[in-house]
Parts: structure tokens; C-alpha cells; sequence
């Protein structure tokens, strides 16, 4: 058995070829299958009942023929047509509850998976995201939840098929043995195509599933960066990189196209050859008397009635391939294990100033070099401290350390005297208000992006879930100097924004996000380059409102303006090691520290090559 996997896997195709993934990703189809309840029992049943009736109707022909043409008996022929109409009214109803049954068990199973994985996705810890392919994850979340959609709808069909393959074969054995026998000559030929058709397939769709899932790769990379690529001038070299992943899904899926026109043939040609020696035989038969004429009908339709179950089996065997494959990268995906995760017996943060302390932390990112090196600080509660430092020496990764994104490699962090790996994680979180430089915005109204974070402060409840008071979102949008552009909009605060917020400037942006912090009341407040994309010109108007958010509460600025860092109460100076080198205030380190010089005279160089 193979250990749980805790990090992405750079080989695409690690899932499918584990023969381990592919049975967990069964289970994982079944499990999620069942919360269909009642539905499957009804669908099996209308699917058994159409099997049944489609079976009598050949033999009531039968009979129609044999009791009422010979003598020719009107009363008895529209008694056989009668039953015949009836019948048919029995399969067409259970033909709807069979496929209605199908596609609520198919979708109900596709939803469930669908939210199964997007939650397991939540939980994973950051380290898992930093390497996952988005475009990937996402061809999981659809394309390979298509699949097995696919395979669940037509479960019900398939296990018809093989009632209906059995139920004929018993029923013909009851009329003629020796036709029976002559008609099943052909079967393990069938059989040993089918089972070469499996072996062949199974590569081609495992090949196909991954060249989908690249091509979905191309096209949300494409639109993601698009402002970079139209920036670029790469618009050309971008199509021509999903012209070339397309190319690959139609050759794949040619492949699995010479396939199946190879295997769909002798589907048809077997029937027809059995049915050719029927007639013949039976004819001959019939001739001598020794099989009525309603008998030879019968047999020759239900022997019809076998086309089509066999016709199904190269399609069945191909979603069953492909199903298979989809399912196995669903699951490994489902058997990740967060690194950090909710223990709810863990006690609730307790009221307190919000002091943190950092004592002897090391942490390397995903096995590498320490960034972090016996790094030790101390905020008192209520205090403001700006991180400063050359780029790359840990200054972001302190940040993510403080809300447990990452845990620590050696060393503690604690808020309030505990260590945050001691607290509950959505307690710790909704302690700590965070503003990246990276902004990142919902395709919502502007109301709901500010809203939210007060939302999300509501232990267990969903977004949308607790009113909000409209004049703690307006405080907020004007303590982070928001609200006089916001009612500059079309529409104010119910303003749509687009993509990702990109319908706004930077530095909106940022505003916004800061006024999501100011809303969600923490008691630690991170800002990570909070002002880096907010004009200079315009940087002022938000030091104001900056400074009056952070008066009385904990916060750590990781900035680089003097302007920001002047806002801390004191300046934590940090080496390319990862470790404290000096700390003062922002006055005493511009005088008496060179390397301090050094570093604010390296980002004003880089803001005027910026310029």
C-alpha cells in the first residue's frame, strides 16, 4: 500500500498507472454513487421490467402468428396486438423512469464528487497549491467528472444489456436448442475481441484524458494571463501553443477513433452471420415442420434484439476505460493530506492584546534551503513593527507563518502566550487580518468582496449567510480611503467588478483589500506590501486611514517605502539569512545602520528603473 500523498505530483499520468489510485477511485465512484438512494433500486428495477417486456413482445408476435393466421383468426390476432400495444406502453414508461433514474444518479454523483473535491481542496495546505497546476485541478473538477457522469448514466443500460443478453439466450434455448447453439458460435469470438479492444483502449484513453486536461491548462492560463501575453505581443505564440495541445487531442482521440471503427464492425457482422444461419436453418425447419412459423419469427427478433446490447459493448468498454482513468485522478487528488488542519478538540483563542512572538524559527519551503534561520521577534499587543530586508530573505514567509499557511520546521510562534498550533485554526485565522500585495478580488459586486470578510467571520457560515450593517462596509471603505472612488463608479457599491477585480487599478484594489481587513476586525493585522501599488502620489491619502486602523492593534508591515515604514512604532531590520540583524526605529537604524542604508537605497534604485 503506498503512503497518502501530501504534495502535487509533477508526473501526469502517476494516477492512472497506480493500480492502487484506480481502485480507490471505484470506491470513491460508488461511495458517492450511493447518496443517490432510492433512485438506483427504481432505475434498476425499470430497467429489469423493460428487459422483461422488450423480451415478451417477440414471443406475443410469435404466438400471433402461429395462433391466428393459420387458420386466419382476426379475434385472436388483435388480442396478440392488443397485448403487443400494452407491452410497448409498459417499456415506454419504464424506459423514461430508467432514464430519469439514470441521469439524477449520474448528476447527484457528479455533484457530490464536485464537492467533495472542492472542499478537500480548501483544506490542502498552501505548500500542495504552490506546485499544483491550476489548469489540471481544473480539467479534474470537469473533464474528469464528465467521465464518470458518463459511465453512471448509462450503468443502468448496461446492466439491461446483460439481463437482456442472458433473459434472450434463455428464452431461445427454450425454443430451438440447435438454432441456440449455431447462433452462439460466433460469442467467444466476441469475447476475445472485446477483451483485445480493453488492452488496446485503455492506453489511448489514459493518453486522451491527459491531453484534455493540458489543452484546459493552455486555455485558463491564456485567459489568466492575458494582459501579460497582449502586453507581450504573444497573442500568436499562445494560440499557437493550444493549436499545437489540440493537435495532440485529435490525434489521441483518432486513435481511439481507428479503434473502435476496427472492433464496431464485427459488432455488426457476428448478428448478421448468426442471423443468416437461423434463416437458413430454421426456414428449412419450418418447411419441414419441425419449428412453427411464429417460433422462427420469435427467434429471428429476439436474435435482432441482441445487436444492440452487443453494439453498446465497445462504447461501455471505452467510458469504462476512461471512467477508470478519470476516477483515478480524482482520487489522488482526494488522498492528499492537508499538513495542517482543523482539530476542533483545540481550544477556541482566548481574548487577549494580540502579542506575538516569534523564538528560534527555521522553515524551508518544500525540502529546500532554510529561509528562515533561528529567526526570533517579539510584538507586544497593540504594537506596530515593519519587517525590512533584501529581497528574498523571509520577510513574506514571517507573515505566512503568523496564520499557519505554513508550520514553522523548528521553533514556535505564539499569539497571546499560545502556540498557534495549540489553537483552532478558524479561531486563529479570524484573529488575523491579512492584505497581500497580490490582490485578489471576486467576480462580485463591490459591496459583496467588502462584505464578505465580515461574513467570513461568522464561525461555520457560509458566504451570504449573515447580514451585514451597511455602514460598518462604508466605515471601512473610508478608513482604507475607498469610498470617494467607490461612489465614482456606474453603479457605487453594486458595482460589478470583473475578473479578479482587473475592471480597477492597483491601487483600488488594494484600497479594497483593506477595507476587507478593517472589516474582518482582527486582532493582528499583516500588511505584505500593502502600498506597493498605490501611486506615491496618492500613497498619503491612505497612511491616514492606515494608521488609524492599526492605533491599538497588532500589526506587522512588510513594506519598503519609507513613507510605510515610517507608520511602525519600530523597524525590524532582517539579513539574507533570515534572521533579526538590527531592530530600532525607522530614524535610529537611517543613521546608524549601513545595511539599512543599504537596503532602502536598493528599493528607492528599483522604484526609479521601475519609473
Amino acid at each position: 500500500m503506498t503512503e497518502p500523498l501530501s504534495e502535487w505530483t509533477d508526473d501526469p499520468l502517476a494516477a492512472v498507472r497506480s493500480p492502487e489510485l484506480r481502485r480507490g477511485g471505484w470506491r470513491l465512484m460508488f461511495r458517492a454513487t450511493k447518496r443517490a438512494g432510492w433512485w438506483i433500486p427504481i432505475g434498476l428495477t425499470a430497467s429489469l421490467l423493460w428487459v422483461a417486456v422488450k423480451i415478451a413482445v417477440p414471443l406475443a408476435a410469435g404466438a400471433a402468428i402461429d395462433e391466428g393466421f393459420s387458420p386466419y383468426d382476426s379475434s385472436v390476432i388483435l388480442k396478440w396486438c392488443g397485448l403487443i400495444v400494452a407491452l410497448s406502453v409498459v417499456a415506454a414508461v419504464c424506459a423514461g423512469f430508467r432514464w430519469y433514474s439514470a441521469f439524477y444518479v449520474a448528476h447527484r454523483t457528479e455533484h457530490v464528487l464536485r464537492s467533495q473535491l472542492f472542499s478537500h481542496l480548501q483544506q490542502l495546505h498552501f505548500g500542495y497549491h504552490d506546485r499544483a497546476q491550476i489548469g489540471n485541478l481544473m480539467a479534474r473538477a470537469n473533464l474528469d467528472l464528465r467521465q464518470i457522469n458518463q459511465l453512471v448514466v448509462f450503468t443502468p443500460v448496461l446492466v439491461a444489456n446483460v439481463v437482456m443478453v442472458v433473459g434472450i439466450l434463455a428464452v431461445l434455448f427454450t425454443v430451438n436448442v440447435k438454432l441456440t447453439l449455431l447462433s452462439i458460435i460466433t460469442f467467444p469470438l466476441l469475447a476475445f475481441g472485446a477483451v483485445w479492444f480493453q488492452r488496446l483502449l485503455n492506453p489511448v484513453a489514459v493518453r486522451l484524458q491527459e491531453r484534455l486536461a493540458q489543452v484546459s491548462e493552455v486555455v485558463e492560463e491564456g485567459v489568466a494571463g492575458v494582459r501579460v501575453l497582449k502586453g507581450l505581443g504573444a497573442e500568436q505564440v499562445e494560440t499557437q501553443r493550444l493549436d499545437d495541445r489540440a493537435e495532440q487531442v485529435r490525434g489521441e482521440a483518432m486513435a481511439l477513433g481507428r479503434l473502435r471503427a476496427t472492433f464496431n464492425p464485427m459488432l455488426d457482422l457476428l448478428p448478421m452471420a448468426a442471423l443468416v444461419t437461423v434463416l437458413y436453418v430454421g426456414g428449412k425447419d419450418a418447411i419441414d415442420g419441425v419449428l412453427t412459423v411464429g417460433d422462427l419469427v420469435a427467434f429471428s427478433a429476439l436474435l435482432l434484439q441482441l445487436v444492440f446490447p452487443l453494439r453498446m459493448t465497445s462504447y461501455v468498454v471505452a467510458q469504462v476505460s476512461r471512467a477508470s482513468a478519470s476516477a483515478a485522478r480524482v482520487q489522488e487528488v482526494m488522498v492528499a493530506e492537508p499538513e495542517i488542519v482543523e482539530d476542533e478538540s483545540l481550544p477556541s483563542l482566548a481574548p487577549g492584546p494580540g502579542a506575538v512572538s516569534f523564538s528560534g524559527v527555521r522553515f524551508a519551503y518544500h525540502g529546500g534551503r532554510d529561509v528562515l534561520g533561528d529567526f526570533d521577534l517579539e510584538l507586544e499587543g497593540g504594537e506596530s513593527v515593519a519587517l525590512v530586508g533584501p529581497t528574498g530573505c523571509g520577510k513574506s514567509t514571517v507573515a505566512r507563518l503568523i496564520p499557519r499557511f505554513y508550520d514553522a520546521t523548528v521553533g514556535s510562534i505564539r499569539i497571546d502566550g499560545v502556540d498557534v498550533r495549540n489553537i483552532r485554526l478558524g479561531s486563529l485565522r479570524r484573529e488575523i487580518g491579512l492584505v497581500f500585495e497580490d490582490t485578489f478580488l471576486f467576480s462580485d459586486t463591490v459591496w459583496e468582496n467588502l462584505a464578505f470578510a465580515a461574513r467570513a467571520g461568522v464561525e461555520q457560515g457560509p458566504r451570504g449567510s449573515a447580514e451585514v450593517d451597511p455602514a460598518q462596509v462604508e466605515r471601512a471603505a473610508r478608513l482604507a480611503g475607498a469610498d470617494d472612488f467607490i461612489r465614482e463608479l456606474p453603479d457605487g457599491y453594486e458595482t460589478m467588478l470583473g475578473e479578479h477585480g482587473f475592471s480597477l487599478s492597483g491601487g483600488q484594489r488594494q484600497r479594497l483589500a483593506i477595507a476587507r481587513a478593517i472589516l474582518a476586525d482582527p486582532r493582528v493585522l499583516i500588511l505584505d506590501d500593502a502600498t506597493s501599488a498605490v501611486d506615491p502620489t496618492k500613497e498619503h491619502e491612505i497612511r491616514a486611514a492606515l494608521a488609524e486602523v492599526m492605533r491599538g492593534r497588532t500589526t506587522l508591515i512588510i513594506a519598503h517605502r519609507p513613507a510605510t515604514i515610517a507608520l511602525a512604532n519600530r523597524v525590524v531590520l532582517m539579513d539574507e539569512h533570515g534572521r533579526v540583524a538590527a531592530t530600532g526605529t525607522h530614524a535610529h537604524l537611517l543613521a546608524t545602520n549601513a545595511g539599512y542604508r543599504r537596503v532602502l537605497a536598493d528599493v528607492s534604485e528599483g522604484h526609479e528603473v521601475a519609473r
